[in-house]
């Protein structure tokens, strides 16, 4: 059966190559009715690719959702209520109230006026109401039900008419819908303002988090042409071990032990991977093998680290005033943390000059410092942080500058989003050294693509490179050595 319409399946180029299982036994080809029809050999692997690229030609997608039934029932009464309430409601007084508190105040309000509207509703309706009038006033509106949902993992809104959630990897038209764009606009500001920061047409780009930890982008006209749109990654409410990346897939039990005593051992790390890759998740899942007893400092754009830790400071930075003064960058943030007294110093993601602040910091007894930043390979995530070094206006030859990495960085964990959605962990390299003005690396661990089975999933498993690892010291001054040795070979 061919998987539905997102799951991208490898074409073989030529007649002749057949999709091995892992065990080496050829697979039989799935058999493609529509290809048929249309004209095509459903039997040659060829003409099966040609048929399914026919079929994403010819797609025609549904873009927005159209609520129904009891949905639309109670959007159209919450609608003709909502301004009668308002009337009757002072906001500011609303606001200090609980969810709790509210909806038993707002009953006898709603009834009221419910009556005076001549509208009968039954008990579910009733209730359905209540919650969607709350979630407007109090809440994030039609936003609420969604952040609710902990299987949900990122919403994506496009203008008020169109919201994208990502399940398990998949990205679906969301069923709901905001009343116009001013509605959409004051949510936008109620998040932002949350966290003390603003957004208007004079700032229109923000960055905020919600109280839970999940982090949100917002982008208003004139720079979005659809209407405010508002991105929010959420968080899992409970923390992510290494054991349960584990359990999902991600890494093999060998990767994990490693991953394990690389953490507690204090090498310093750096997470590499694409957006949505699980960056900030390995991050966190890391952090819990630092020891109870270490200072550790986090500094962030958006607070969104969720460490494990008892003697954990978060830093955040700040953007500039309506003036254009004020800012604190990531920078900043990193060299008043050398004066903290810090053990370790967590980078939430690099993106510029301040990663020669956090070499400066792993060169200078801050041993076990991590980041992330946006690379493909561990091998470009070793030029991005070369750029983003020479990007600031620091005179340095870029000799001078690998070479500055290559003493501070012990390891690189890539982290990929496979096409089918899973995220798994495809590399683990040790930066060895220079030799000559190159930076040496070596790959302990790496995830092989073998196949993919009939539902779309990725099949394939995490190899290990057979090597001494270079960091073997690290993990003997730990008491780990043997341990680490047996991981990686």
């Amino acid at each position: 059966m061919r998987p539905s319409f997102g799951v991208a399946r490898p074409m073989k180029g030529s007649d002749s190559a057949a999709p091995m299982t892992p065990a080496g036994g050829a697979v039989p080809l799935p058999v493609n009715d529509g290809a048929a029809a249309g004209g095509y050999d459903s039997g040659d692997p060829k003409s099966d690719a040609l048929a399914r690229l026919a079929d994403r030609a010819n797609q025609v997608v549904e873009s927005h959702h159209h609520a129904e039934g009891f949905e639309a029932s109670v959007h159209k009464i919450k609608e003709q209520v909502l301004p009668h309430l308002l009337e009757r409601v002072d906001p500011e007084a609303a606001a200090t109230l609980t969810k709790e508190e509210l909806s038993e105040e707002f009953r006898p309000i709603i009834m009221e006026v419910l009556a005076e509207l001549k509208v009968t509703l039954n008990r579910r309706e009733q209730f359905a109401l209540e919650k969607v009038l709350i979630d407007e006033l109090l809440g994030f509106g039609p936003l609420e039900e969604l952040l609710n949902d902990p299987d949900i993992t990122d919403i994506m809104v496009n203008g008020p008419d169109q919201t994208y959630i990502e399940k398990k990897g998949k990205l679906t038209l969301a069923p709901i819908r905001f009343r116009d764009e001013s509605h959409l606009f004051q949510i936008a500001q109620r998040i932002v303002n949350q966290v003390g920061r603003r957004v208007d047409q004079t700032t229109p780009l923000a960055d905020a988090r919600l109280k839970d930890g999940s982090r949100v982008n917002v982008i208003v006209p004139p720079l979005s042409l659809r209407g405010t749109a508002i991105s929010i990654r959420k968080f899992s409410e409970k923390p992510i071990t290494l054991d349960m990346l584990m359990g999902f897939g991600a890494m093999s039990d060998k990767m994990c032990t490693a991953l394990k005593i690389a953490g507690a051992s204090r090498m310093n790390i750096v997470i590499s991977g694409g957006t949505g890759s699980g960056k900030t998740t390995m991050l966190n899942a890391l952090s819990k093998m630092i020891d109870p007893g270490e200072r550790v400092l986090t500094i962030e754009d958006a607070a969104e680290l969720r460490l494990q830790q008892p003697h954990w400071l978060p830093l955040e930075t700040r953007p500039p005033n309506l003036e254009g003064q004020g800012a604190i960058t990531i920078g900043d943030l990193v060299k008043n943390a050398l004066r903290m007294r810090p053990d370790r110093i967590i980078l939430g993601e690099i993106r510029g000059s301040e990663c020669f602040d956090l070499l400066a910091a792993m060169n200078t007894g801050h041993d076990g410092s991590m980041c992330t930043l946006h690379a493909n390979s561990p091998r470009e995530c070793l030029g991005r942080m070369e750029n983003m070094i020479l990007m600031g206006d620091i005179k340095i030859p870029k000799e001078a500058i690998s070479r500055q990495i290559a003493e501070s960085v012990d390891l690189i964990v890539q982290v990929k989003r496979l096409r089918d959605g899973s995220r798994r962990t495809t590399n683990i390299t040790e930066v060895i050294g220079m030799e000559g003005d190159v930076i040496v690396t070596q790959e302990l661990f790496k995830f092989e693509y073998l196949d993919e089975s009939d539902d779309g999933k990725i099949i394939g498993e995490f190899r290990p490179a057979g090597l001494r690892p270079y960091t073997l010291e690290k993990a003997r001054q730990f008491g780990f050595d043997q341990a680490y040795l047996e991981a990686c070979l």
